[in-house]
């Protein structure tokens, strides 16, 4: 027998083998998956079904997902009204992989996103498809302010994250992160965060002196990359005042101001973009995970036009394409145009902040502090350790949930933004008993 059809054999009889103990849905997953998997570590349970605020396990047990695919749900699990609209474009035989080809999806997705989001805000951006990961668009948003200002140097942030791939992990400052690298993370600078020292430290007056100061050793930076809410630094917020002085001091500097709204765009934080209300205008904006609406792949990069110095297919992508996220994204756009959603976002914002202002005063030896924004917040442990033990206590009741901080201080609370409110209000409370019991 030939040394392929001996292994063909080999992995038919274990597979049978498998099938024939009824090995444990988690075994094989400890058998099989690489030691890289993080989430089914920390939530040992196999999900079969979801749908819009609650995971089923394939016991049928229903869990509340305060984790909401990082992100990537803000609509809630299988949405309606997306997936339906997915499922008639997959029945239409509608074009799945696409390229960068014109397809009817993508320009139904552009001229609703013009429509809906961009010309109300008076907003004039080019739309950059990229790979379909949030990485990817900060690779793309890095690589264009290097070649538009013929700069190498990146400013970011203390507990900024921005991705694991190479470009966009040397802009990160997850140490565990930044050392899985295996090479150099070069040509970025990091600034303290806004509220990152303590007192009444200007990290933004700190990064002029720099920057302007010839001989202070620091180059002119291509680009400032900040998130307003740093999501896995531990929910720190920062001023629109310190936004509006960081776009100042790139627009001095002649750098490209980049705002990753990846994970607190899309509504999380309250409004479609998380830093509208704060009267900046970033030169670039990076989206993804719930672009899409439905979890689908899919990430863009919104560039203003002078900025837009691509030459033709100098970064692309094979699933830059991905149409069915173009049919379920242009579908979660009609969410901005629904009051009752709208009306819904704005309930279930006043019911976490009065939840956890509640939790907060009654638990005040052990918490520090309520962070984040709109329905992307959490609260800070005064032991990092305990933390851990209300996400565990959490899960035992059937809640998913995160920490989140340099030291997973920080109990992290991202619901989908359609949770019902009394859903919420009842998860809240849990976490109450949960901190209680410590």
């Amino acid at each position: 027998m030939h040394t392929e059809e001996k292994m063909e054999d080999q992995v038919g009889q274990r597979i049978a083998h498998c099938e024939e103990r009824s090995i444990p849905a988690m075994m094989v997953i400890e058998h099989t998956e690489s030691n890289v998997r993080s989430y089914s570590r920390g939530f040992p349970a196999v999900f079969s079904t979801a749908k819009g605020s609650l995971l089923y396990d394939e016991a049928g047990n229903a869990y509340v997902d305060f984790l909401a695919g990082a992100g990537s749900v803000n609509y809630g699990h299988n949405d309606a009204r997306i997936k339906d609209a997915v499922i008639e474009y997959l029945q239409n035989d509608g074009v799945v992989q696409g390229l960068d080809l014109a397809t009817t999806a993508k320009v139904a997705f552009l001229r609703d996103f013009e429509r809906i989001v961009l010309a109300p805000r008076g907003m004039d951006y080019r739309v950059q498809f990229t790979g379909p990961t949030g990485t990817n668009a900060v690779e793309a948003a890095l690589k264009l302010a290097r070649k538009a200002t013929g700069r190498a140097i990146v400013a970011s942030f203390t507990n900024g994250f921005h991705g694991v791939s190479l470009g966009a992990l040397a802009a990160t400052g997850n140490g565990i992160k930044r050392a899985a690298a295996g090479v150099s993370l070069n040509d970025v600078v990091r600034l303290p965060f806004d509220g990152y020292v303590d007192g009444d430290f200007d990290s933004i007056a700190y990064g002029r002196k720099l920057f302007e100061d010839p001989s202070s050793g620091y180059g002119k930076p291509a680009a400032f990359i900040v998130e307003t809410v740093q999501g896995e630094g531990g929910l720190n917020v920062a001023s629109a005042q310190w936004l509006r002085s960081l776009q100042a001091l790139a627009t001095d500097l002649g750098a490209i101001f980049i705002v990753d709204d990846i994970q607190a765009g899309c509504g999380r934080t309250g409004t479609f973009f998380s830093f509208e209300r704060f009267g900046i205008h970033p030169a670039v904006i990076c989206l993804s995970k719930s672009i899409s609406g439905n979890g689908l792949p899919m990430a863009i990069v919104l560039i203003k036009p002078k900025y837009d110095v691509w030459a033709p297919g100098e970064h692309n992508g094979t699933f830059r394409g991905n149409n069915l996220a173009f049919v379920a994204a242009r579908t979660a756009l009609s969410y901005w145009q629904d009051k009752h959603f709208l009306t819904q976002l704005d309930e279930n914002i006043c019911v976490m902040d009065a939840g956890l202002e509640t939790v907060l005063k009654k638990h005040a030896k052990s918490l520090v502090r309520r962070k984040g924004r709109g329905l992307f917040q959490g609260i800070e442990f005064a032991r990092p350790e305990d933390a851990m033990r209300v996400r565990r206590a959490m899960f035992d009741r059937r809640v998913v949930m995160e920490v989140s901080g340099p030291r997973g201080e920080v109990l992290k609370l991202m619901p989908p933004l359609t949770i019902p409110a009394t859903l919420l209000e009842r998860s809240i409370k849990l976490i109450d008993e949960c901190i209680a019991s410590l």
